[in-house]
């Protein structure tokens, strides 16, 4: 959506300051109440494409993959073998997960070159960075 930190915050900004939520948060402290506001999980800028092998049922996404037929180098992701153990979903009897380390992200080496250009400098989540792993959450109350 954005090239760059500062236009994503400021597009995020434009966004907040036009929505619905800022006039129900006036409401609210209108009113003396309080709220907590959280979110999934953070987002990260990736640069470092890894080569990723997968099957039609691989999942799509840049910071993790989930599949039976992954095929990858070992020592640039962070592999869950067995995800009962993990507490995922395994969707078969040899079902895997593998996630992006750092500012790493997945990608398939059909046209990897251009899908690595498209997607390097973009933020993007679903992996293992404390950015994507640490909950961000406010505690609002009027003064």
């Amino acid at each position: 959506m954005t090239s760059d930190e500062a236009s994503w915050l400021t597009l995020t900004h434009s966004w907040f300051i036009h929505s619905p939520l800022i006039e129900l948060l006036r409401m609210v402290a209108a009113r003396q109440g309080r709220v907590i506001i959280t979110t999934d999980h953070g987002s990260i800028r990736v640069n470092k494409p890894v080569k990723v092998v997968g099957d039609r049922q691989t999942s799509m996404n840049l910071r993790y993959k989930t599949g039976r037929n992954l095929d990858y180098n070992r020592s640039e992701v962070f592999e869950i073998v067995d995800p009962v153990k993990a507490g995922l979903p395994k969707t078969n009897i040899s079902s895997r997960y593998i996630f992006a380390r750092e500012n790493d992200f997945l990608v398939y080496p059909n046209n990897f070159n251009q899908v690595a250009a498209y997607f390097k400098d973009s933020l993007q989540h679903g992996g293992i960075s404390m950015h994507e792993m640490i909950l961000p959450l406010v505690y609002l109350e009027p003064v």
